[in-house]
């Protein structure tokens, strides 16, 4: 069972791109962020031409999440994390879809970036982090075997980005930030990508701009956590990096797990 993650940043104008990859590597499971779509607007008869269903939270211009299943419907469990945005009267943005496919629970996020750093989008995106780590401590208690993945938009590690001082003062690389991941961690969660990297060096996301790509000045921060129920049961976890390199491109490109039945 292959769970994936991907950022897709525009599910419109990448729509070619993410029906190649999905058709060439075949996930079990494909959880989109920043689709950028009204739900009127999503696509799914194209994912259904190809054998997936789909469910999906989507937000005018900004933001949305997906979720698709090859051959089976996802159930939906959960739709946001009842957290309003940093901006007075915004209402909830739409960051969080959580599915059960297969007997596992899928929590798909798309995390709030936090820039500029100080300020309300930072502290939104400390408040948000609690309020996810909450969530994943009630699904730990019910002893469900849980994938808890997307864009967390938090750098770990001074291992995880190709240059710790161009990054130094962004929000993703911040104490608050990593202290908040490596929590989530603490409470026994598995970050399958890190697990089989320990050296670190595997970049997730890579600039449009100055370069990044062709000169390989990326960063890690889509990621993929684990209970127990399901670390144990992880037999490969990788990096599509190749995808970022095609023509109309995301600046991510996909993460995946490989569960044992």
């Amino acid at each position: 069972m292959r769970i994936a993650s991907f950022n897709i940043n525009g599910i419109k104008a990448r729509l070619p791109r993410l029906l190649e990859w999905l058709e060439e590597t075949r996930p079990t499971v494909a959880c989109l962020q920043e689709i950028k779509t009204m739900d009127e607007g999503f696509p799914a008869d194209a994912f259904e031409k190809i054998g997936y269903s789909a469910i999906w939270h989507g937000q005018k211009s900004f933001n949305g999440v997906a979720i698709l299943a090859d051959g089976v419907a996802p159930v939906e469990k959960q739709r946001g994390l009842g957290i309003d945005g940093p901006k007075e009267g915004e209402g909830e943005q739409a960051r969080y879809l959580e599915a059960e496919v297969n007997g596992v629970r899928i929590c798909n996020l798309y995390l709030p970036n936090g820039n500029p750093h100080p300020g309300p989008k930072f502290d939104y995106k400390l408040a948000w982090m609690e309020r996810l780590r909450a969530r994943m401590a009630e699904l730990w208690v019910q002893e469900i075997p849980t994938v808890v993945l997307g864009d967390f938009n938090v750098i770990p590690e001074d291992k995880d980005v190709w240059s710790v001082r161009a990054m130094a003062n962004d929000a993703l690389m911040q104490p608050e930030s990593r202290d908040a991941y490596l929590r989530m961690l603490g409470d026994g969660w598995t970050d399958a990508i890190d697990t089989l990297n320990p050296r670190g060096g595997v970049w997730t996301y890579w600039d449009y701009q100055a370069g990044a790509w062709q000169r390989d000045h990326g960063f890690r921060i889509d990621h993929l956590l684990l209970s127990p129920e399901l670390a144990d049961r992880m037999q490969a976890a990788g990096v599509d990096k190749e995808y970022r390199g095609r023509e109309k491109a995301s600046d991510h490109t996909p993460v995946w797990v490989e569960l044992a039945e």
